[in-house]
Parts: C-alpha cells; sequence; structure tokens
C-alpha cells in the first residue's frame, strides 16, 4: 500500500522551489495559486531569504503550493492518483495539502484557506510571546510529564522520540533548563505556540470561512491530525483541519495507523524531509521516499508501480462507513430498512488506547453490516453499507 505525505511549516529552506519551476508548466500553475493567495509565491519559493520564509504568513501558503506542485509532478492527472493511493495525510498545514489532493477541495480553496490561516495565526501569535521548542529522545511518559508540569503543551507528539512542546517563552526556558533524562531542548524558530490553544482566535477566522466552503468526500482515504482515524467525509475533513489550529498534532498515532493499514510505501510530497525521517525511526521496513526535486521523480514512479494498488476511483452507488482505527467493534441496534441520519452512532469501536465513537457521515438506509458484534477490525475497513434515503430497492 502506498502513502502519500504532505509536511507542514518549518520544512521549507531558501530556494527549494526553483528546480520544480523548470518543468512545463509549473511555472503558470504556480502564479495562478500566486494570485489566489495574494503572494508571489514564485519570488519566496526561489530567492527569498530564510527569514522572509519563516513568516508564518508565508510559509504557510508557500508550502501548500509547494505540495500542490509536487503532486502534480508525480501525478500528471488527478485520476492516475487516486486509483493507486491507498490513504493520504498532512502534518499540521499539510493537511490542507492532503485534502486537496484527495478531492475534498479544491486548490483555489486550499490557497485561500491556507492564506487566511497564516495570517490568522500570524496575527494570535504576535498577541502574546509564546513559541516552541523540540524535544528530542529520552521517555516519553517522562518528557510528557515535564511538559506538563511546566504549564506548556504538547503541540507535536511526532513519534520516533520527537515531542514538541509550546507555550510561554519563559515557560519554555524552564523546561530547557530542566529537561528530561537523556533529551535535548531545542528552540524552534516559529513565531508562536501553535496547536495549542494560543491559536483559538485563528480558529475562529477559519471556521467563519470554512461554513462558505463546499466539500466533497475524499476521493483516497485520509488520516487526520487529532487522532490518527481513517476520514471519507468531505465535511468532517474540512471540520477537523479548522479544529486542528489550537489542537495537538498526533503525527505518532498518524504512524501508527498507517502500520496498521500495511503501509509499505510512503512518498513525501515537497519541501520533504521532515516526515520522511519520523517515517524511517517509526516505521521500520517500510520504503520512504522525500520528493525534495525533480530529479527525484523517477524513484517515486518505479514506487508508485510497486506499491499502489490499482483500485476503481469513481464514487459507489452506496455509501460505506469505515472503521477509524484498529480494534474490536461494538454495533449499535440498526437493522437492514432502518433510516440514519448525519451523525447517528453507529459502532464503537475499542482499541488498546481508548474507544472510538463511529459516527456516520451520511444519512440512508441501512443495507447491512459488513462485521459483527466482537469482530477484530482494521482501520478503513467497511463496516457498514448504506444507500441514500429513498433509493433502496
Amino acid at each position: 500500500m502506498l502513502a502519500i505525505t504532505c509536511p507542514g511549516q518549518g520544512s521549507q529552506t531558501p530556494g527549494f522551489l526553483a528546480p520544480w519551476l523548470e518543468l512545463p508548466g509549473m511555472r503558470d500553475r504556480l502564479y495562478w495559486l500566486s494570485t489566489v493567495a495574494g503572494l508571489d509565491l514564485e519570488q519566496h519559493g526561489t530567492v527569498s531569504d530564510e527569514a522572509t520564509i519563516k513568516d508564518t504568513a508565508v510559509a504557510q501558503p508557500l508550502i501548500v503550493a509547494a505540495g500542490l506542485l509536487g503532486m502534480l509532478g508525480l501525478f500528471q492527472h488527478p485520476a492516475d492518483g487516486f486509483r493507486v493511493v491507498g490513504v493520504g495525510a498532512g502534518h499540521s498545514v499539510g493537511e490542507l495539502t492532503a485534502a486537496a489532493a484527495a478531492g475534498v477541495i479544491s486548490a483555489e480553496q486550499a490557497m485561500v484557506l491556507v492564506a487566511q490561516r497564516g495570517r490568522a495565526m500570524a496575527a494570535a501569535s504576535a498577541r502574546t510571546p509564546t513559541g516552541m521548542s523540540a524535544v528530542v529522545g529520552g521517555d516519553e511518559s517522562e518528557v510528557l510529564a515535564a511538559i506538563e508540569r511546566h504549564g506548556l503543551t504538547p503541540a507535536n507528539v511526532n513519534g520516533a522520540g520527537q515531542v514538541v512542546a509550546a507555550g510561554a517563552l519563559d515557560a519554555l526556558a524552564a523546561l530547557a533548563d530542566d529537561a528530561p533524562a537523556k533529551a535535548r531542548v531545542i528552540p524552534l524558530s516559529v513565531a508562536g505556540a501553535f496547536h495549542t490553544d494560543y491559536m483559538s482566535p485563528a480558529v475562529e477566522t477559519l471556521s467563519r470561512l470554512s461554513r462558505a466552503v463546499s466539500t466533497h468526500d475524499a476521493r483516497v482515504p485520509l488520516l487526520s491530525n487529532s487522532d490518527g482515524t481513517v476520514v471519507g467525509s468531505g465535511s468532517e475533513v474540512l471540520r477537523r483541519i479548522v479544529r486542528q489550529v489550537s489542537s495537538p498534532v498526533r503525527w505518532d498515532l498518524c504512524m501508527d495507523t498507517m502500520r496498521d493499514l500495511g503501509v509499505t510505501g510512503i512518498i513525501e510530497v515537497p519541501p520533504a524531509g521532515a516526515l520522511t525521517g519520523l517515517a524511517k525511526r517509526g516505521l521500520k521496513g517500510v520504503e520512504t521516499l522525500a520528493l525534495r526535486t525533480p530529479d527525484d521523480l523517477e524513484a517515486a514512479h518505479r514506487m508508485v508501480r510497486e506499491h499502489g494498488e490499482e483500485r476503481t476511483a469513481s464514487d459507489p452507488a452506496w455509501r460505506l462507513v469505515v472503521a477509524p482505527v484498529k480494534g474490536t467493534v461494538a454495533v449499535e441496534p440498526h437493522g437492514p430498512g432502518d433510516s440514519l441520519s448525519p451523525g447517528d452512532l453507529v459502532a464503537r469501536v475499542s482499541s488498546l488506547r481508548d474507544t472510538h465513537q463511529v459516527i456516520s457521515a451520511y444519512g440512508g438506509q441501512v443495507v447491512e453490516w459488513l462485521v459483527e458484534e466482537g469482530d477484530p477490525v482494521s482501520p478503513g475497513q467497511p463496516l457498514l453499507r448504506l444507500h441514500p434515503t429513498g433509493e433502496l430497492a
């Protein structure tokens, strides 16, 4: 199974987009995305210095645009990717890249949202002096306890021995002076405490914008940063992306789900490298590729052939409710012919960590259960088949 991953803020470096603009049509495509975002992304991706592209309002649109260009280099037609990619995931702002790539929103909608996301997060960061520090190594439970002890938030739990703490600058300094055993605390060059309550004003901005955004169900299953669950409903994908701005990123759980799904190959789109590094340490035995420049496309196409699985890209006439995580299923008493409304509880899946409610994203009539009470299930496994209301023969 092939996974496509989309990096988040901090992955950009000066000039990283220059080689991609040598490919036919890429410069014009970037000009279009720049127009939508209201930024000169060609300037920022080719000649702007490090300080300029670290600005949150610049970095986030630049990263999403780069990922979309990389995806276009990998799959010249979206349907080519829909047919062979098993799962997609983005880290933080990379979730917008993944959502556009999976057909949940258009590239233009993604650029409008990310431009406003970057500006709103920069404005929220300017209200209070805050920051982020990576805590590398050490025992994870001890690291999380130390972060909590200093009144900080574990804003990114990335797995592979990496947690990012966020909060007030004096608390981050105190954490550095009181580092957990065998751990290093490394200050990050970011504007504020992303994925914490400090970003609540940005959530309000994005929430209002999102209410005017039309969505489509994902053509490729997507993993949510919230808890690593498989999400297919377009409206739910967007809702989670908005909420994630002030909530911790659980990339460790996304990698756990990739393992449960049986992912064998991961391609990270530009500006690639960070997520590939985490996968190399956290998903042993999985082939990885950081798609940094067009020179990597030949290797990427080979991975698509070897790890991609041909499947139908069109939407079925019926709908499936799928398991969000690996675990044991407990089904609700809905029988064939029963009517469901969007938001109805249909099942619970209990994993080693906790119990997840399975909510129907669609209204319709129950056709059949595809599992029984107490069955073991895997993430993305179909649980229930629905027909749109009134269409059940």
